[in-house]
């Protein structure tokens, strides 16, 4: 194996191999970290991120960003509250139809304005923000989840393990398939490699980036749904920050901020690379849940400079 390959699988694979190091060190320093209370509490833990952080790749692949996620989040759950007064199917399709709209929003005026998404999911985020405490009355009301069928959606389990760890499996080997083995796929890649380059080869560049904006839009919604049926309710003080951490975990599984590469494999890898550092942070006791977010930051610090090295060492190869 040359370096160039050595550099490629470092950067594809990186967040996995620290992954399995980081679970054989908890193993050996803490006889309750490799139980299988504990490895099902960071799975399930991790499965609402890990919905989000789907939807940020397809983003990030296409070379832009959604800040809006953690809103809709929020947003998601609280209309799936309280549709669920009126059966599942509305407690699911609520959430979806609006969020999904959010993203094409957002996608239209990012892809026909050619403003910076940055700019433009921020006024989302903002903007839904704002939407989902009008809706609850500035959060004074909280939505519980009326519906028993829509509830066990996000408590059931099957071998130990709940409901949305089975559905965030399901979407993650979707989403390989559909960022892999489809022309969307390719023009995802296509877009965030060399967007001028993908236009003269005819990839339909503008309908791609509204696709990936109402595709992230959706999964925040869903994610958000699937939370409210855990919670029985629509909690509107959550979410805040979320959008950060998906970025984080993606880029950490090694999708890289400037678009053209990347893979759900390295973004699950991710998003369990912070659900372990959490849980083994909580096995040392003494150390507050803000150290997290703290190592968190350090470690995304080092894997963006560690990306620049290696896409550098590519390139002299």
């Amino acid at each position: 194996m040359n370096r160039e390959q050595v550099s490629r699988v470092l950067q594809q694979h990186g967040a996995l191999m620290v992954l399995g190091a980081l679970v054989v060190v908890g193993s050996l320093a803490f006889d309750s970290f490799a139980t299988p209370g504990n490895a099902a509490s960071v799975v399930v833990s991790s499965s609402f991120l890990a919905i989000i952080a789907i939807g940020m790749t397809f983003v990030i692949i296409s070379g832009g960003i959604d800040l809006s996620v953690g809103s809709l989040f929020v947003l998601g759950g609280v209309l799936a509250a309280y549709g669920s007064q009126y059966g599942t199917p509305a407690a699911l399709l609520l959430p979806l139809a609006v969020c999904g709209v959010v993203g094409l929003l957002q996608g239209l005026v990012i892809a026909r304005t050619g403003m910076a998404p940055f700019i433009v999911t921020l006024a989302g985020l903002l903007g839904v923000r704002g939407l989902m405490l009008a809706i609850s009355d500035e959060g004074a009301t909280t939505y519980l989840v009326e519906d028993p069928a829509f509830a066990a959606l996000g408590q059931g389990e099957v071998l130990g393990l709940s409901y949305p760890v089975y559905i965030t499996a399901a979407l993650a080997l979707a989403a390989m398939v559909l960022l892999q083995r489809t022309g969307f796929g390719q023009n995802v890649y296509a877009v965030g490699g060399n967007e001028q380059a993908a236009a003269l080869m005819g990839v339909p560049v503008n309908r791609t980036k509204v696709q990936v904006y109402v595709l992230s839009g959706l999964l925040a919604g869903l994610a958000g749904a699937l939370n409210a049926a855990r919670l029985s309710s629509g909690v509107t003080i959550l979410g805040i920050g979320l959008e950060l951490d998906a970025i984080a975990a993606v880029v950490i599984g090694g999708t890289l901020l400037t678009g053209g590469a990347g893979g759900i494999t390295g973004t699950v890898a991710g998003v369990l690379l912070l659900g372990v550092i959490q849980s083994l942070i909580n096995q040392v006791g003494n150390l507050t849940s803000a150290f997290q977010q703290v190592v968190s930051g350090a470690f995304l610090a080092f894997v963006v400079v560690a990306q620049r090295l290696l896409s550098k060492a590519q390139r002299l190869t």
